[in-house]
């Protein structure tokens, strides 16, 4: 069994948003990387998940992206948060912590009785 968790179904979007927000443009190493390093290595990106991701996210405008470089002198392709991607950042996260709020009434639910 791995030490590390799986990324929820529905999270990863905003994940890679909110990293591109923090970080400014990255490739999809450094992406990975760093959503690993904000989880303390809790979290666990699969490749084959994080790249058809990013590829949506960019049809949707969320991201753009164009080729450079990599610290390693490799050819790389660099995303980057768009206006349209900030206000996605936004709605999604209101819908994560309604979300949060009505599961946290399941978990506990004394605390959700008035």
């Amino acid at each position: 069994m791995s030490s590390k968790a799986d990324v929820w179904q529905g999270t990863l979007a905003l994940m890679v948003l909110k990293t591109l927000e923090r970080a400014g443009s990255l490739h999809g190493y450094g992406i990975a990387r760093q959503i690993r390093r904000t989880s303390a290595d809790l979290l666990s990106v699969n490749y084959g998940t994080l790249y058809p991701a990013l590829l949506k996210l960019e049809q949707e405008g969320f991201i753009a992206s164009e080729w450079g470089v990599s610290d390693n002198n490799r050819k790389a392709k660099y995303y980057q948060l768009t206006r349209v991607g900030q206000k996605q950042i936004e709605k999604e996260t209101q819908e994560w912590e309604q979300m949060t709020a009505i599961l946290a009434r399941f978990l506990n639910p004394a605390e959700g009785r008035a």
